[in-house]
């Protein structure tokens, strides 16, 4: 009877693919991280029974490496992942506008199914307004992938935050911006952002079918 009743609800099967990825990884005799799997996935199926609500806290230290993009998402990343939310004030310089879209690049690949993202950012009314043009650019670059990608621009903004549609939602204290510059173009964690020093942050999951939308 519990085992039906989680397979009928979002979060549940959100926990089913957790513990599944921990089955995998055990399987890799990656086992360090099916144990971290196995135990969010435990947490997880604990918090669906109480109340339907999950909270976790990711507290990335400074210069504190292995935070990459996919490393961060893909375990809330799956083939439900059809429509995504981004909150996020900065998105204007030339190496913030690579982190975006190097985070749609990410969802664009297996085993999402991404057809929209939302964008909700500040405009830069200075000199930054001509490397914020650079969104149209990547607009175009979705639409070749069968993605539409939506931009809306609001003066007001300042939180951070990262939503998608099975469920999840991220706020990260820096948004898309807690990588530190390369010490050079031909240096580690240049092209991988893996191996790129953070920015001290925090990042907190959170996953609740009441979250709201744009």
């Amino acid at each position: 009877m519990a085992t039906s009743h989680v397979r009928g609800d979002p979060e549940g099967k959100t926990a089913i693919t957790v513990l599944k990825r921990a089955v995998e990884l055990d399987s890799e005799s990656r086992y360090q991280q099916a144990l971290v799997c196995y135990q969010e996935g435990i947490d997880l199926l604990i918090q669906v029974r109480k109340d339907g609500k999950y909270h976790k806290q990711i507290k990335i230290e400074e210069n504190a490496t292995g935070f990459g993009y996919e490393s961060l998402f893909k375990e809330y990343l799956n083939e439900t992942v059809t429509e995504v939310w981004i909150e996020d004030p900065y998105i204007r310089q030339t190496h913030q506008l690579y982190n975006f879209l190097r985070f749609c690049e990410m969802l664009i690949k297996k085993p999402c199914k991404v057809k929209t993202i939302h964008l909700l950012t500040s405009l830069d009314k200075g000199f930054g307004k001509v490397q914020q043009s650079s969104l149209e650019e990547i607009k175009e670059s979705l639409r070749n992938h069968g993605v539409l990608l939506e931009i809306e621009y609001s003066s007001s903004i300042h939180d951070r935050e990262i939503r998608f549609n099975n469920g999840w939602m991220i706020k990260i204290g820096r948004g898309l911006d807690y990588f530190k510059h390369p010490q050079g173009r031909f240096s580690l964690g240049y092209c991988d952002f893996d191996l790129r020093p953070c920015h001290e942050t925090t990042v907190d999951i959170f996953h609740n079918k009441h979250t709201r939308k744009i």
